[in-house]
């Protein structure tokens, strides 16, 4: 068997240059660790900066909220599948009621939940929830609630072994085929501020991993704690704030523009002139101090001071922001957006030289980026399995009578979620093209409600209801397709059908 391969540093001829070992490259180290080795001691201080990011810099903060309204929006909405139309009314009311005391804080319904989860999630890569079985005397629709728990509670550096022979990696405890048993978490944030003498900040508890959600989103094969999408960009995003902190100082400074008289006196005059200025203003070189002692400048803007005989004033010639630092600082805001998932275009405002064609592609992706945070992480990593929780202590409760619930749970909890529905960017030429597409059978009105984040349902409950009170009002609308065409012409109406006008009309 041939030997490994032996020859001069650096990758074979042929071989690829980024496992080149040259001068250039001499600094581009690149340690080869696990998905978890490198987040055992930096996770930490990683969540730690990403969330002082999100409290001080005022475009993590932006970047937070854009993708919180256009994922969040007013809430993700739930759509039971099974049961007939009146089993759905009775679970939609249940659904509803307990949705407005979900929160185990007692602060937010579903819907604010839904949103508090996605900015922990983005902010620290991941978040909890617990499921908090409550008793049937507390008196809820269904007892159950939901207590949201920040990723600093489940320690990342907690590494062991439990007294049941399972590992502990990263606050997780693992069986021996590599399941999820248990969270090991502090009782309250270790960050935070406790009162009494009876908690302990440094004691861990072992919660079951059956009442404990886990919302993150892998980066790499068998990772199993979250890492927040903004790490790459904090760095930039520190820098970029401390130099626009310090061009705006630069530029208070220059504006510190002001003048001195000088006054030239007889020489046997000067000493009595340094006295009388000195009585005046104090001595030259010795400026006034705050209580502190700091020392202050006594020059505003457009003011006028007397400097003693001989003594004349130098101004300081701070350089200009430049005429490229609006650029280069549009080019590190580019960076931070494409990071965090936003356009430049969403997150700052900025449609300068943006055509109406482009700006759709910007947004045709944003939406494609939140939908798939949606799919593939909020609703089957969250969502669902609370529908799923919520359901199945529903039935045991007796608020819903679901006979043979054991062999139709899978059906039972089968569920479309409908995300708040885009606004159309052409709202003429979208509607058009979506009743051309469901002419031409491409499409559906049922896929195009849910498009609107609308109940189909409901939405048909509306019309038919509306065509109802309209036929016994007499009323033609012209937005009723039944008696009126999309060229505006009254087509053919039921024998005996009223004219608003009481005149029977021309009834075919």
């Amino acid at each position: 068997m041939a030997g490994a391969f032996e020859g001069p540093a650096g990758p074979p001829p042929g071989g690829y240059n980024a496992a080149g070992q040259g001068r250039r490259l001499r600094m581009m180290r690149a340690p080869s660790l696990g998905p978890n080795v490198v987040t055992m001691f930096s996770l930490g201080e990683i969540v730690a900066r990403s969330r002082a990011a999100t409290r001080n810099d005022p475009w993590a903060g932006a970047a937070q909220d854009k993708l919180v309204a256009n994922g969040i929006g007013t809430g993700i909405q739930a759509k039971g599948q099974w049961g007939d139309r009146e089993y759905r009314k009775r679970e939609k009311r249940l659904w509803l009621r307990w949705g407005k005391i979900c929160d185990a804080d007692g602060v937010l319904n579903f819907d604010g939940l839904q949103a508090l989860l996605w900015r922990e999630y983005d902010e620290a890569g991941e978040v909890f929830i617990r499921l908090r079985n409550r008793r049937l005397a507390d008196g809820l629709p269904v007892p159950l609630q939901l207590q949201v728990i920040e990723a600093e509670q489940c320690p990342p550096h907690y590494y062991a072994q439990a007294s049941n022979g399972n590992q502990i990696r990263a606050g997780i405890e693992f069986d021996a085929i590599g399941r999820r048993v248990a969270y090991w978490m502090y009782g309250q944030h270790p960050g935070d501020f406790h009162a009494g003498a009876d908690f302990d900040a440094t004691r861990l508890r072992r919660v079951p991993a059956d009442e404990v959600l886990h919302i993150f989103e892998p980066m790499r094969a068998g990772q199993i704690r979250g890492i927040p999408r903004a790490t790459s960009a904090l760095v930039r995003m520190f820098n970029l704030d401390s130099l626009d902190d310090a061009v705006l100082e630069r530029q208070k400074i220059a504006n510190l523009f002001g003048g001195f008289f000088e006054m030239d006196l007889p020489e046997e005059e000067e000493d009595d002139g340094h006295r009388v200025y000195d009585e005046l203003h104090g001595r030259p070189g010795d400026p006034a101090a705050d209580p502190d002692g700091t020392p202050l400048a006594g020059l505003e803007p457009g003011t006028m001071g007397q400097l003693p005989p001989g003594w004349k004033a130098k101004f300081s010639e701070p350089p200009s922001a430049g005429s490229d630092y609006p650029d280069y600082y549009r080019h590190g805001l580019l960076a931070i957006a494409a990071r965090r998932g936003v356009p430049y275009e969403v997150l700052t405002g900025d449609l300068r030289n943006v055509s109406d064609r482009a700006l759709r592609l910007i947004l045709n992706e944003f939406r494609r980026f939140i939908e798939m945070v949606q799919w593939l992480v909020l609703i089957p990593m969250a969502l669902q399995p609370i529908r799923e929780a919520y359901l199945d202590r529903a039935v045991l409760a007796g608020a819903l009578d679901v006979p043979g619930y054991d062999e139709l749970r899978e059906d039972v909890v089968e569920t479309l979620w409908v995300p708040q529905g885009w606004p159309y960017s052409h709202p003429v030429q979208d509607v058009d093209a979506d009743i051309k597409a469901i002419r031409g059978g491409l499409d559906t009105r049922t896929a195009a409600v849910l498009r609107k984040g609308e109940d189909p349902e409901e939405v048909n409950e509306q019309l038919q209801a509306d065509n109802v009170d309209a036929d016994a009002r007499g009323l033609v609308l012209d937005t009723d397709p039944r008696k009126v065409s999309t060229a505006g012409l009254t087509q053919a109406r039921p024998a005996g059908t009223v004219l608003p006008n009481n005149d029977p009309g021309d009834i075919p």
